[in-house]
């Protein structure tokens, strides 16, 4: 069973992705701040995470760059979730380190779709 890391500072929206992706077999983890899933991605090792970019402290992008570029979790596919349809937010979480890109709301079909063709790369 895969496991989901989902750092999101909603907790309405971590709440709708945890159901979504147990739904769908996978194990999910939370964390509620960039700073938080950093700590969980190096402890946890998750198969994937969904960063949210919006988040107050440290930014999904901030994240992002962090986890690419840490050693324990650099081989850890991250897709980027955002309220934001903008191509530069898109063009920008590329560049920190993003496997993929998706813009809320997100459908159950999408999420899952997408994690498991980044997990498949």
């Amino acid at each position: 069973m895969a496991v989901i890391l989902i750092i999101d500072d909603s907790p309405t929206e971590l709440h709708l992705f945890q159901n979504m992706l147990e739904k769908s077999g996978f194990k999910t983890l939370v964390a509620d701040s960039g700073e938080e899933g950093i700590r969980q991605a190096q402890a946890s090792r998750p198969d994937c995470i969904l960063m949210d970019v919006v988040m107050p402290g440290m930014n999904g992008f901030q994240a992002t760059r962090k986890l690419t570029h840490d050693p324990k979790t650099s081989e850890i596919p991250v897709i980027m979730i955002t309220s934001k349809d903008q191509e530069t937010d898109k063009i920008w979480g590329m560049r920190q380190g993003a496997v993929e890109y998706l813009v809320k709301p997100v459908t159950e079909k999408q999420l899952v779709a997408k994690i498991n063709a980044v997990m498949a790369d």
